[in-house]
């Protein structure tokens, strides 16, 4: 996320002064995490999840009104995963699955610079961060938090607490039985998405 976040600034002095939309692409197969909390940190304009199918007009109109307002740039920052409401623009291309049997996705950046620039007549570019979110160098705290869990970890194995895995609920580590912590995916509840929209534009 912070990767994401940095590209995102970064982004922005160059879709300010050239007056472009910029469509930044980052992970998110099912879960738009990345793309709500880097497009928060970001300033992002609008912001596609997988969890929310999107409306290719209601993002044209955001970014028209930001035109009309004196604002001739917008980022819109797109989980991989995202997929427009059905009968509203054509979808992305089928690139077959992965050696995990998943759907290969990616391209969602570039269908949406197209169908922005063709609907709304302003230059837009799209920049896929791909495997470059996944490296870097860890913060102090993701450093500290690693250590926390190895610490638990150990202490679980030692106590012989097989079936479990440390977590962290707050500030605190804890242990959760493993089928808890894998029998679902953790979706982006529509609220925190709703809160995030009450800044698109």
């Amino acid at each position: 996320m912070q990767i994401a976040t940095e590209a995102i600034d970064r982004l922005h002095t160059t879709a300010e002064s050239h007056h472009r939309n910029l469509v930044v692409e980052v992970m998110g197969r099912h879960a738009g995490w990345i793309a709500l909390y880097s497009g928060l940190a970001g300033g992002a304009d609008v912001i596609l999840i997988p969890e929310q199918p999107f409306d290719i007009e209601e993002v044209c109109r955001l970014i028209r009104r930001r035109h009309e307002r004196g604002r001739y740039f917008a980022i819109i920052v797109v989980a991989e995963g995202a997929m427009p409401r059905e009968g509203t623009m054509a979808t992305v291309a089928d690139h077959g699955v992965d050696e995990f049997g998943h759907a290969r996705l990616g391209g969602i950046g570039q269908l949406l610079e197209r169908e922005i620039a063709q609907r709304t007549g302003y230059e837009t570019r799209a920049t896929v961060l791909g495997h470059v979110q996944r490296g870097g160098t860890p913060t102090a705290f993701d450093r500290v938090l690693a250590t926390r869990l190895g610490v638990a970890g150990i202490d679980a194995a030692s106590e012989e607490r097989w079936g479990f895995m440390p977590a962290l609920h707050g500030t605190r580590i804890e242990l959760v039985e493993l089928r808890e912590a894998v029998e679902q995916l953790r979706m982006v509840p529509p609220e925190d998405y709703e809160a995030a929209a009450t800044f698109f534009g």
